[in-house]
């Protein structure tokens, strides 16, 4: 729709960039807000490594969330956006020394530990700085999920978490360590999940593992279950926020939450997603033999997701109103995999048009490259523009 862009606006700016419509964000974060009201012990992180621009992140940091991070770097970029360390949980399979001693002395609020060589340099580094360290497990649950196989992290397979058996095991190693606290359980099976019925396997599985431990009477006060929740790529207008009202009602139903427990999210795509588009101009329009190219100054140093995962972006030209023809539309880099999408029905297409791939905001920007030696896209807040 070519109504929602500042096109006037966007033909003063260099190309690519990344717009951000934040009346969609807050309308996104109003309604996770409301939801999450409606349950006494709900707790949400924003997965930072969906989108950490500055812009965006001042606004989720208004709206109250804590942040999932994965690395150092969106830990400081948390504190720097004003989202207290007490909000902060901090996972990855693969911590270096001064990440964790980071934060530590940001005093954050826990760590999801995956393996008990973690464990035992956390416990080291904590007892360092004299503190005591909450650490919460990663187990992986061994359930799969309706996405793309790059983007499950719940099977047996995956190298993320601490398989089930061992779960008894690490949880006494923890209990014997002066520096570290065991606090909860963290699980994720993946991202870019439609369907509500993986949840469910996720909170039956969370319920038969919780009851394994109350058996040793082994308590647990946190829950976490990730994020993963989807968005429709298809129907970016029709659908701009994803239903979170069905996927906390899936948990509240499903998973025996205990009177003493909270229960922690990290949503990232489903708060971001549908906020973003990428604007590139049009460089040429190729014939081959049998099809056109519509080339963009946007490739996949801008909007890697299509060439990794083979993702959809729904594709409008934002500047035209000519009858539709049919285009592969790609971008200007020197690999075959640059290509956006093919055989899309586009308005006629010209030199100078501009396209917007929409659903960008997450993944997009934050997993931009310098291959080929190009700049980095800007990111733009649409309240900066109109």
């Amino acid at each position: 729709m070519k109504g929602i862009f500042p096109i006037d606006k966007f033909r003063e700016l260099r190309t690519p960039f990344y717009y951000y419509d934040t009346k969609v964000l807050r309308d996104t974060l109003a309604c996770i807000k409301s939801e999450v009201a409606k349950y006494e012990r709900f707790d949400v992180h924003y997965a930072m490594k969906a989108n950490v621009n500055p812009k965006v992140l001042k606004i989720i940091s208004e709206s109250g969330l804590g942040a999932d991070c994965v690395s150092g770097g969106e830990i400081r970029a948390a504190i720097k956006a004003k989202i207290p360390a007490h909000k902060i949980v901090f996972a990855g399979v693969g911590k270096a020394d001064w990440e964790i001693e980071l934060g530590l002395e940001c005093d954050i609020f826990c760590f999801n530990v995956e393996s008990i060589p973690e464990l035992q340099v956390i416990n080291e580094l904590a007892g360092a700085q004299g503190k005591v360290a909450n650490v919460v497990f990663r187990i992986n649950p061994n359930v799969g999920a309706h996405t793309h196989a790059n983007i499950t992290t719940g099977l047996a397979e995956n190298k993320f978490g601490i398989s089930m058996r061992d779960m008894e095991e690490v949880i006494d190693v923890a209990q014997e360590m002066k520096n570290v606290k065991f606090v909860g359980l963290h699980f994720h099976i993946g991202s870019q999940i439609l369907d509500m019925g993986d949840f469910t396997a996720l909170c039956n599985r969370v319920n038969e593992l919780q009851d394994r431990l109350e058996a040793r009477r082994i308590l647990v006060e946190h829950i976490n279950v990730g994020g993963g929740l989807g968005i429709d790529y298809n129907h970016p207008n029709r659908q701009a926020i994803p239903d979170f009202k069905e996927y906390f009602r899936v948990y509240d139903e499903h998973l025996k939450l205990r009177p003493y427990q909270t229960l922690h999210f990290e949503l990232g795509r489903s708060i971001v997603g549908q906020c973003g588009s990428l604007i590139s101009k049009v460089l040429y329009v190729k014939k081959g033999a049998n099809k056109q190219f519509a080339i963009l100054d946007a490739g996949m140093t801008d909007l890697i997701r299509p060439a990794l995962y083979q993702a959809y972006h729904k594709i409008e030209n934002i500047t035209s109103d000519a009858p539709i023809q049919t285009y592969d539309v790609v971008g200007p880099i020197c690999e075959s995999s640059d290509v956006f999408g093919k055989a899309v029905d586009l308005n006629g297409v010209k030199r100078g048009d501009l396209i917007a791939l929409r659903s960008a905001g997450a993944y997009g920007e934050i997993m931009a490259s310098r291959y080929n030696c190009r700049e980095l896209p800007l990111g733009y807040a649409s309240e900066e523009l109109l």
